[in-house]
């Protein structure tokens, strides 16, 4: 989704952000913010879930913190669904990442998640 928006909106994202976790020459405002929100949420972490989303609100506003914390659910949730339904991935859809996936180690965390569990 945010590949398809930023194309749309004529912004160059770089999405290695999402692996790499380092806010650096991210263009999006708050970058840092957002990463801190969603890295507390998705680590079931209260304390630092209510600092991050403190920050995003005083430096965005209300709507912006509804709208970050919908966005963390949706795909927290979308991402849920997936994995437990083992709902495969279309091949047009690996067709059109293939290069993404590759580019962002993607297509390596299967494989370190059966290590990890096995380990």
């Amino acid at each position: 989704m945010l590949r398809a928006s930023s194309d749309h909106n004529g912004d160059d994202i770089n999405l290695n952000i999402l692996t790499n976790g380092k806010p650096d020459n991210v263009s999006i405002p708050h970058s840092d913010l957002l990463i801190a929100l969603a890295e507390a949420v998705l680590a079931d972490d209260a304390a630092s879930t209510a600092a991050a989303r403190a920050s995003v609100q005083a430096a965005m506003g209300d709507k912006a913190l509804v709208d970050a914390a919908g966005i963390i659910g949706m795909f927290n949730g979308l991402d849920r669904v997936a994995d437990a339904t083992g709902a495969p991935l279309e091949d047009w859809k690996a067709a059109d990442t293939a290069a993404m996936r590759l580019n962002l180690g993607i297509d390596a965390f299967a494989a370190t998640k059966a290590a990890l569990e096995t380990s």
